[in-house]
């Protein structure tokens, strides 16, 4: 195993981030610095440091946080903007160990799941698991039935690829604005507002609003709670056994 990924499988890092570490020199195996993160180590009987202890697995810790719109989703930002682990600092340096689970970007606000636990990540991300993402929507105009009833058999988008969204339901027409609930068991980059473009209008906010089971009841923006064993034991449960229904 590459040893940026074991830093990810024992939950200390993102890929990305595990890489830095390992360029900055924090990491030695049996020893020696290593600098390289396609070193190839064999986490049984090698022995790994991360500044000088012994790497054991993290603590897993699964945050549903409530994310501002002008936040960014990565570790750090050149031009000094404002990110999710500028909210985390109380976690102290395990804050720092967690990764998003799929993006928001910075106009979008709403649920945003971190974690340290790539097999949940993935669990969530992933096309095949089906784990339904609703977003609330205000759109530029008023759309026709017509052009509603077009998004929820899928558009085309300018990359070329298809949006199939699993439901689209119109919440209410607000003077020359149209809000939409949105659910999605896809990922795409920047979906919603490029499969709202498609149709001709353009999308003025955006919400992600619940994943799977969770929602934002009860936590403010700029707020995160930790998610419990049981919590995230239900969304595997739930969410798989509903597979057959959705996919």
């Amino acid at each position: 195993m590459t040893l940026d990924r074991v830093l990810s499988r024992l939950g200390w890092a993102s890929r990305t981030a595990a890489r830095e570490a390992i360029r900055a020199g924090r990491l030695k195996v049996n020893g020696r610095v290593v600098r390289d993160p396609e070193c190839w180590v064999q986490p049984e009987h090698d022995v790994v440091q991360l500044d000088g202890q012994r790497l054991k697995p993290a603590r897993k810790i699964y945050l549903l946080f409530y994310k501002p719109k002008g936040v960014i989703t990565s570790l750090g930002d050149p031009s000094a903007r404002k990110t999710v682990y500028d909210f985390l600092r109380s976690l102290g340096e395990e804050g720092k160990w967690v990764a998003p689970v799929g993006r928001l970007d910075k106009d979008t606000s709403g649920l945003l799941l971190l974690t340290n636990d790539t097999e949940f990540a993935d669990f969530i991300t992933s096309p095949e698991s089906c784990v339904p993402k609703s977003y609330l929507v205000k759109a530029s105009g008023t759309m026709s039935d017509e052009i509603i009833a077009r998004l929820r058999v899928g558009v085309e988008m300018k990359r070329g690829d298809f949006a199939r969204p699993l439901s689209i339901r119109r919440l209410e027409d607000r003077g020359k604005y149209t809000w939409l609930e949105v659910v999605l068991t896809e990922g795409k980059n920047r979906e919603v507002r490029r499969m709202i473009e498609a149709v001709g209008f353009k999308v003025l906010k955006l919400v992600r609003t619940r994943i799977g089971a969770l929602t934002l009841e009860g936590l403010e923006v700029g707020k995160w709670r930790e998610l419990t064993r049981a919590d995230v034991t239900a969304m595997r449960r739930r969410e798989r056994a509903s597979l057959r229904h959705i996919c």
